[in-house]
């Protein structure tokens, strides 16, 4: 009866229940009965307003079989709602979203691996189903923070611990892809949603699976990648920074700046991922990031920017963003902060975190490195700027005054020289040399510090040389074959005539200084060679090579000339510099007599005066002559010879500037060299005193013992030369106050000499009628 009763209550069941039942077997591990099954799926369709009510009873009757442990009726439960889900129409599926849910909450809460790798492949196949009708209620944030727990596993089993964290990050990925695109939707963007994203899937980059073991299922790493990729890639423009954001902290808590490598090939994964519209705003990122860092250890900043500088290279031409000099002031400002920490061993104010030298040298090549990355991103136009923008920088004396100690300033002007050297690519010089920039550049070529002077040549010859010949002119020689340089094939274009028409004279001059110089060692002598050598190549026309051999003349003559105070191995270097690029030139174009010439003045050197060649000079231990260097007539170049040499050919037409031997111009820029400092200008007014300068309204009769007087002077004259030499050496080295202290007097004279008004005709002179401190003075008296 009681057997009778219970099937006749069964009977009496609602239909959807009876369906539902029928699905599990008698033994779990017989599976879904599929014909029962089809006969679920049939009835929700058909009746969809039972939806509902159908997965409410398949929730209940899971959870009613979880807390029996019977988890063979739990995975049948779980494929049944995932295949009404896939069968129901999109209109109805929310009907049964809720249940569903829910239910995988349940599953997730269990302390049971398998269960959650269950309900995790349950969420992945409905996140990639579709919906048409916006669910406004609906919320993931408990799937947003389990699944990141997942990730983190540290399950004893490392099999186990494998397939947890790839469920997690799986499972992540599809609430990405659920909410991402529907506004509707949760925003998965929002910093408390990221905060959990984005480290669960760091954590799971950095480890390194033994595919030997695990090789049945995808790594933690690989699906992290695909994951992390997928996200970024959907970033809009005002989430990029919620995304970011939570990368930087994750490099700082676990000090992942230092190792790099992990570093870089996040922001690799970044850079290629997002949108390339948008790479601009992960540069500003890493921007405000390592000024934030500013009062970090070396190794910390100079992760931060090698990053950067990997980032630059990959993000799109020209897309730094609207804010170009931001990011090279900020990129300045931490190489003159590098310096300061050097110099001070300290990289805080409070002077308890040291620092080292080789840590600060590393940050500061960083530095520059990413200085060229991102210029090179550039267009050409903005390329100028920011090399004007950069010498701007540059601490000049008496101009730009130096921060902090002389050493600061030094070491400034180094690195950000430094800086201007990376390769700066450029078709039209016009533009990428201008005036505003060329005339600061080479005004560093008259300091006294030999490592700016060769830094300057260094930085001409990058930025002339447009067809990459400097590396291969980097030993100079007489032996050196032009036919490994890459020639232009036509005749200079109209902009490089221009250019070279503007800037030649003061290129030669600054050649010509810089040759005079005391301090000039092997480096300077061979990159002059090499700066002339691109010359050529680059702007050579036939006015041009005359001009360019004129001032090699010009560098033999001073080499030659006893009033130079020059040593014999700077003279031997000028001389080897005049025989190196003279060989090149003659191999570029101008006719055999002229080759025919510099070959037998070479072949004179090499048998009798080899130290006037680049082989014994510019080498480790140059081999130089005793004594005074005496040099032979048939070991130099002939003008007369190479005249006649270019006489008949396309140079002829400017031979006759032979005539007039080359002489360097001197300009205001030498108020920055040592010879012109302001030292030496008060020093040329202190011998404007009276005495020296006798009023020329008196007039002398020349007598036979005037004249007698005037040649017993030598020995006067030299005294007053030493004394005036003694005056200039005390106004370049003392200080201001004790110059003040003792010229003050003298100087009151000089300006009444200078403003002095002419006499009227009845010889009394009219009152001044401006005041002393009214009157504009000439500019080699205002500095």
């Amino acid at each position: 009866v009681s057997a009778g009763l219970c099937g006749c209550c069964w009977a009496l069941r609602p239909r959807y229940k009876r369906l539902v039942d029928n699905i599990f077997p008698e033994d779990p591990e017989d599976g879904l009965v599929k014909a029962n099954m089809e006969k679920l799926t049939f009835f929700a369709l058909s009746a969809p307003e039972k939806l509902d009510r159908i997965a409410a009873y398949l929730s209940e009757r899971l959870t009613r079989e979880l807390n029996r442990h019977r988890y063979g009726y739990v995975c049948i439960a779980m494929e049944a709602m995932e295949q009404l889900l896939l069968a129901c129409h999109c209109q109805s599926i929310n009907l049964l979203v809720e249940s569903f849910l829910s239910t995988l909450r349940l599953l997730l809460e269990a302390d049971k691996p398998h269960l959650h790798i269950l309900a995790t492949s349950s969420f992945v196949k409905f996140a990639n189903i579709e919906e048409d009708t916006p669910s406004y209620h609906r919320s993931y944030d408990f799937f947003v923070s389990r699944f990141s727990e997942m990730c983190h596993s540290e399950h004893e089993d490392l099999d186990i611990q494998n397939k947890i964290r790839v469920s997690g990050i799986r499972g992540l990925q599809g609430v990405v892809r659920k909410t991402v695109d529907d506004e509707l939707q949760v925003n998965i963007w929002e910093p408390r949603h990221m905060e959990q994203i984005v480290p669960a899937l760091l954590v799971n980059l950095q480890q390194h699976t033994h595919t030997s073991r695990y090789a049945h299922t995808h790594s933690p790493a690989e699906q992290t990648e695909v994951c992390f990729r997928e996200l970024l890639s959907r970033a809009a423009y005002g989430h990029i920074t919620n995304a970011i954001r939570p990368v930087l902290m994750h490099l700082d808590s676990h000090s992942l700046w230092e190792g790099r490598s992990f570093a870089v090939q996040c922001f690799q994964i970044i850079m290629y991922s997002i949108q390339s519209q948008h790479s601009h705003l992960v540069i500003q990122q890493l921007l405000g990031h390592l000024d934030a860092n500013s009062k970090s250890p070396a190794s910390v900043r100079a992760g931060i920017v090698e990053v950067l500088s990997e980032a630059a290279v990959i993000e799109a031409t020209g897309s730094v963003g609207p804010t170009v000099l931001e990011v090279f002031n900020t990129l300045l400002r931490q190489l003159r902060q590098s310096v300061d920490y050097q110099l001070t061993g300290y990289y805080d104010n409070t002077g308890k975190r040291e620092t080292t030298s080789a840590e600060e040298k590393t940050l500061q090549d960083g530095v520059i490195k990413t200085i060229g990355s991102f210029a090179n991103t550039l267009p050409i136009y903005q390329r100028s700027e920011v090399m004007l923008f950069i010498m701007g920088k540059i601490p000049v004396p008496g101009i730009y005054p130096a921060l902090g100690s002389p050493n600061s300033g030094r070491m400034i002007q180094v690195m950000l020289l430094k800086s201007l050297l990376q390769r700066y690519e450029s078709c039209n010089l016009l533009t990428a040399l201008p005036s505003s920039f060329l005339e600061p550049l080479l005004s560093f070529t008259l300091m006294e510090d030999p490592e700016i002077r060769l830094l300057v040549l260094s930085i001409l010859t990058s930025l002339i040389d447009r067809r990459h010949n400097a590396a291969r002119l980097t030993a100079a020689s007489v032996m050196f074959d032009v036919s490994v340089l890459e020639l232009k094939e036509d005749r200079c274009s109209r902009q490089d005539n221009l250019f070279i028409r503007k800037n030649a004279q003061r290129l030669y001059r600054h050649v010509y200084l810089t040759c005079k110089e005391e301090s000039s060692g092997r480096g300077h002598y061979q990159a002059l060679v090499t700066l002339l050598a691109v010359l050529s190549v680059e702007l050579a026309n036939e006015e041009v090579v005359v001009d360019l051999i004129r001032l090699v003349l010009a560098l033999q003559e001073l080499a030659l000339s006893p009033h130079e105070c020059l040593s014999v191995f700077n003279r031997c270097g000028v001389h080897a510099v005049c025989a190196a690029f003279l060989n090149l030139l003659s191999q570029l174009g101008p006719p055999p007599p002229f080759h025919l010439h510099i070959t037998q003045v070479i072949e004179h050197r090499q048998g009798n005066a080899p130290h006037l060649l680049p082989k014994d000079v510019f080498c480790d231990e140059p081999r130089l002559p005793q004594g005074e260097l005496m040099v032979d007539e048939t070991f130099l170049f002939v003008q007369s010879k190479i005249c006649e040499a270019l006489t008949g050919s396309s140079y002829s037409a400017h031979t006759e500037r032979f005539n007039t031997p080359y002489t360097p111009q001197l300009t205001d820029e030498d108020r920055l060299s040592k010879r012109k400092s302001i030292g030496d200008v008060i020093s040329l007014q202190i011998d404007m005193d009276p005495q020296y300068c006798p009023d020329t309204q008196q007039t002398e009769q020349i007598t036979f013992e005037t004249l007698k007087n005037a040649i017993d002077r030598g020995g006067v004259e030299e005294e007053e030369r030493r004394r005036r030499m003694q005056v200039v050496e005390r106004f370049q080295t003392a200080p201001f106050e004790e110059i003040a202290a003792h010229c003050g007097s003298k100087l009151d004279q000089v300006f009444d000499l200078i403003i002095r008004p002419p006499p009227s005709p009845s010889g009394h002179s009219p009152p001044r009628s401006t005041p002393l401190y009214g009157i504009k003075f000439p500019d080699l008296c205002v500095y």
